[in-house]
Parts: structure tokens; sequence; C-alpha cells
């Protein structure tokens, strides 16, 4: 993990409570608001403890999932809610053997071996990047599955960091079940990286 650019933002992402729907009102909210939101991506689902959606960009919509316990305006680590508030998306990795370098106004770095994120509130790196083998919790960004062939790491609990509100807030790609999440917004790796390339400098992101 060679940038951790957090001083230089492109894209902020907003999340906020909206439980609104599913598909129909995704459809809806696509010809109402098509060319106005081309610069906007909204998670649309049933209601904030639902961990399925919509995420609609433009006259586009892709499938989504979110946190095993839903939204949160009280974001704990290692409650698996996604956390509502404005976040910037900072940088981008992914996996040089798996993908294609993806296309972002972000910084974009290939993920090596020990590159890891840490989890632990008590470790003066609490969500930030660390380097393995690490002596505190921290997680491998390196995986055996696919979540992190592409990842988006979101500003939330950087500046200020807060001990024990919550670490490794991604935008990440989705398990082949569609599978909640411990927190991030994951979708098919083809939208994700489809989304990076398209959206523009000072996109926003509503759930």
């Amino acid at each position: 993990m060679r940038c951790s650019c957090y001083g230089c933002s492109s894209v902020s992402l907003l999340l906020v409570s909206d439980p609104r729907v599913g598909a129909v009102e995704a459809k809806r909210e696509l010809k109402k608001n098509g060319a106005r939101r081309k610069s906007q991506l909204r998670v649309l689902s049933l209601s904030a403890k639902d961990t399925q959606g919509w995420l609609v960009f433009g006259n586009q919509r892709v499938r989504c999932v979110i946190g095993r316990s839903g939204r949160s305006a009280f974001k704990r680590e290692g409650d698996g809610a996604t956390p509502i508030g404005r976040f910037l998306l900072r940088e981008v990795f992914f996996r040089r053997d798996r993908t294609r370098r993806p296309i972002a106004r972000v910084p974009v770095s290939a993920i090596r071996r020990q590159d890891g994120w840490c989890d632990s509130p008590g470790d003066r790196n609490y969500n930030g990047p660390v380097t393995h083998p690490y002596p505190a919790s921290a997680e491998r960004l390196w995986r055996d599955d696919q979540l992190y062939d592409v990842v988006g790491v979101l500003n939330y609990n950087i500046r200020p960091r807060v001990r024990g509100r919550g670490s490794a807030i991604f935008l990440h790609c989705a398990s082949d079940g569609f599978n909640p999440t411990e927190g991030c917004v994951a979708v098919r790796r083809q939208d994700l990286l489809k989304l990076l390339g398209w959206i523009a400098g000072d996109a926003v992101i509503i759930a």
C-alpha cells in the first residue's frame, strides 16, 4: 500500500438515512432525476435495516449490498453497520494479478501481499494502512476471495479518528452471493470498475 493521500480529495461520498425502496422506486428516481443526478450516487433500499438495494447514478442502476446490520448514525467497531454521513473517496487499491488497473479520478495503487488495515481501537494506527506482520489486529487487504480485487477507501473516521467508531469502511466488490458486508458498500466488480471510470470528480453517494 504505497499511497495514503488523505489530504487530496476528488470524489465526495454522502451516506444518509434514506429508507425509501427498491427496484420500482429506483426506476422512478432515474426517470425524475436522470440528467440532474449524473454526479450523484444514491443507495436505495427498503429500510435502514435492509442489507441490499440499488446504487443509482445518472441513468444507470446497479445492485448493491451494505452492512449486515443495515445503516447507522452511531457506528461502532464490529457492529456490522454501514455508517451514515458524508465521506470522500480518497484512493483505490486493486489486485494486479486479478484485474486491470481501474480508471479513477483518485490515486490508484496495487495491493501488495503484506498490506493491511488496522482495526484495533487502541492502536496508534487504528483505521489506517499497516504492513504485515503487524502486532495489533489488522485485516489483510490481500484476500483469497474477490472482495478486495478492487477497493475504494472512504475517509470515514480518519480525520479526526475516534477510537471504537469503526474502521475499514470501503467501497468494494460484492461476493457472488451478495452476502452482507461488515459495514462497507459493495457492488459487482464489473459495476465498480465502470462506476470508478464514469463518476465525476464531485460525485456524491447517498445511502
